[in-house]
């Protein structure tokens, strides 16, 4: 709970707090507009606490996933030295959540089609990179 009393932590918590009564103080001021006569003001009243709404959700959901690190910091780590069949994965609570791997299908080596152009625009990166000192203009091909 001190790692929420940070001085980079109370920013926070100032900062929802200023937005939170600032957005609701739009709201306010949009319904006493949309009261004395001006009819698009009613959209903008229910706009700005869906706002203060989202900041709120925002600083809360922050919040949450600083107490889970701190928990996940502060628990007692497995000691390595203890003779365990288990893999790093399966000590763990929680199931580890993997990203699919997706893997380009590049034809094989002699089957390519060969792209003139590309061929010779990398003849061309090529013979610019051994002559350091030439221009675009010098390039004889």
């Amino acid at each position: 709970m001190r790692r929420l009393w940070t001085p980079a932590w109370i920013a926070r918590h100032v900062a929802m707090v200023v937005l939170t009564v600032g957005f609701l103080g739009l709201g306010w001021w949009q319904v006493s507009r949309a009261a004395a006569g001006n009819s698009l003001s009613w959209g903008y009243a229910v706009e700005w606490p869906i706002f203060a709404g989202f900041v709120v959700y925002v600083w809360w959901r922050e919040v949450k996933l600083a107490r889970r690190r701190a928990a996940e910091a502060d628990a007692p780590s497995v000691n390595a030295d203890a003779d365990t069949d288990l893999a790093p994965e399966a000590t763990d609570s929680r199931p580890a959540i993997r990203r699919p791997v997706r893997v380009a299908r590049v034809p094989a080596g002699g089957d390519a089609v060969e792209d003139t152009d590309l061929a010779a625009y990398n003849h061309y990166l090529s013979w610019l990179n051994a002559n350091p000192g030439a221009k675009p203009g010098d390039y004889p091909g």
